[in-house]
């Protein structure tokens, strides 16, 4: 017999559970292109954006995934043959890494391993050997949805400056908009990326670029750029569709627009602090499962762990077991161990990871953590009983009301 029947409940770390509004908003017929309402709409997006990166700079708008953000910053800003920095916490990190290296660009990776965050030391002692100053940016991965690790930003900025280096700071912060606290201004990056698809609460197909003044300049002395990814007229468009580099992403958008609605309803003060206690509690009944078995997060330091998602082992070959279990009987799905591997693992089959991102609530997590919980059981994957109350009563001390 299977309990899967009913409403799924996809507790991977993008896409993330959509909004009924949000899924609402896209059932309408299409619209004029040219001029009206779709226009109005979108220049009352951007300054919204502009809300969630907390930046007052451009912002660019790309009809593509993540991939493509990470191309489109890098056309902006770096010439074949110059140099950037990588800074690589997990698979994400050398994904973009990779992105560079296609478009003829020279790499400098410092490997930070998959159960740390960047070492700002280590980025003075690269930037100090950089007598030429030949780096044009240090890329950065805010949160890394491999290894659920998160970096701190100011730092790195902090690195840059005390170096008196000209490299612009590009932050990827794909799985941390809109989640974990991330302030693009007052933190000093040049360039933040992210995507529809997590904590915009929105189906894959859109993606951002934020940069500042300095990352402008850059983009003009650049010698060419490619006339789809240049973000010249995307931030600022003299005509509609120069926003796109064509026919706008209809659907996308107005799903978008509700979306940053119930955003700004909420607040980003309250969406942070809504995170930051969700994935509490799910540390909380990992702790308590992990004291009798073998569960364990990927990183120790809670200061050091994404809000948007926890990477987890379980030892071959119980992470795809449980996967497989919490799918077929109970309806919900949990992410894959992606990029992660161990002796004897190769494919990373004992790996997990819980997305707790967006469109989550108390409901939704204590659900979550009770299916994980039968699971277990069912399975007779040693572990410590008890790990959903012991949530349960994480949440209802966070809601008590302060005295």
């Amino acid at each position: 017999m299977s309990l899967a029947s009913g409403r799924t409940y996809l507790a991977i770390p993008g896409p993330s559970v959509m909004p009924d509004a949000v899924l609402q908003a896209m059932h309408q017929p299409a619209p004029n292109i040219y001029e009206g309402d779709l226009v109005k709409m979108v220049d009352g997006i951007i300054p919204d954006l502009r809300k969630v990166a907390r930046t007052d700079g451009n912002v660019a708008i790309y009809i593509c995934n993540g991939h493509g953000a990470w191309e489109a910053v890098l056309s902006n800003t770096v010439a074949v043959g110059e140099k950037v920095l990588v800074l690589a916490t997990g698979r994400f990190g050398h994904g973009w890494a990779d992105m560079a290296d296609g478009l003829g660009i020279e790499l400098e990776v410092i490997e930070f391993g998959t159960k740390a965050p960047v070492d700002a030391n280590r980025v003075s002692e690269a930037l100090a050997a950089d007598t030429e100053k030949k780096i044009k940016a240090v890329l950065m991965v805010h949160v890394d949805t491999s290894s659920s690790v998160r970096s701190e930003v100011p730092p790195v900025r902090a690195a840059i400056d005390a170096a008196d280096h000209p490299a612009l700071l590009m932050v990827d912060c794909i799985a941390s908009m809109g989640c974990d606290r991330y302030e693009m201004d007052a933190w000093g990056a040049d360039v933040t990326i992210t995507a529809s698809q997590k904590g915009l609460m929105t189906p894959p197909g859109i993606a951002f670029a934020f940069f500042n003044d300095r990352a402008a300049e850059v983009r003009k002395a650049m010698p060419r750029v490619s006339r789809y990814w240049d973000w010249t007229e995307r931030a600022n468009p003299e005509m509609f569709y120069q926003y796109f580099g064509g026919t706008a992403p209809t659907h996308h958008l107005f799903a978008l627009r509700k979306a940053l609605d119930i955003i700004h309803d909420e607040g980003m003060e309250s969406i942070w602090k809504r995170h930051a206690t969700l994935a509490k509690a799910v540390w909380t009944a990992v702790d308590v499962w992990g004291s009798g078995g073998p569960m364990t997060m990927n990183i120790a330091d809670p200061a050091n762990r994404s809000h948007a998602v926890t990477a987890l082992r379980l030892g071959f070959p119980h992470g795809e077991r449980l996967r497989t279990w919490c799918a077929e009987n109970a309806g919900v799905t949990l992410g894959i161990g992606l990029g992660m591997s161990e002796e004897g693992d190769p494919k990373g089959h004992g790996f997990f990871r819980f997305g707790h991102m967006g469109h989550v609530n108390a409901h939704m997590i204590l659900g979550l953590l009770g299916v994980v919980e039968a699971g277990l059981k069912a399975l007779d994957i040693p572990h410590n009983a008890g790990g959903v109350g012991a949530a349960a009563e994480f949440i209802a001390q966070a809601t008590l009301p302060s005295t």
